[in-house]
C-alpha cells in the first residue's frame, strides 16, 4: 500500500488523499463503534439513546462510563465494550498517524540513486 524506499515520496496532493482516506477509515470505525455502544446500552440497560451515546462516547474517549450498569447483562456488556473501546482508541490513533510516520521515515531512508 505504501511506497518502498526505492520510490520517491508521494506528492503532497497524493499524501493529502492518503491522509483523508485514513482519517475516513478511523471516523467510520468510531461511528460504527459508537452505534454499537448506543444499541448495547439501550438494550441491556434500558438507557435512552442520548444517555447511551454519552456512555459510549466517554468510553471510546478513554474517560469511562457516566452511568454505572445495574443489570447483569449490562455489566457484562459494559465490561466487554470498555475493553473493545480501548482497542478502538489505539487502532484509530494508529490509522491516523501511520501515514505521517511512514512519510517521515520514508524521507530519511529514501535513496534517490536507486
Amino acid at each position: 500500500m505504501f511506497e518502498s524506499k526505492t520510490q520517491a515520496p508521494l506528492h503532497r496532493s497524493a499524501f493529502a488523499r492518503r491522509m483523508l482516506l485514513h482519517f475516513a477509515l478511523a471516523a467510520a470505525l468510531l461511528i460504527v463503534s459508537l452505534a454499537v455502544g448506543v444499541a448495547g446500552y439501550w438494550y441491556f440497560e434500558n438507557l435512552p439513546p442520548l444517555d447511551g451515546f454519552l456512555n459510549s462516547a466517554m468510553l471510546l474517549g478513554g474517560m469511562g462510563p457516566v452511568d454505572p450498569p445495574k443489570t447483569p447483562g449490562g455489566k457484562l456488556f459494559a465490561g466487554v465494550y470498555a475493553l473493545y473501546a480501548g482497542l478502538v482508541f489505539i487502532v484509530s490513533a494508529a490509522l491516523v498517524f501511520t501515514p505521517i510516520v511512514h512519510r517521515v521515515m520514508h524521507k530519511f531512508h529514501w535513496d534517490e540513486k536507486a
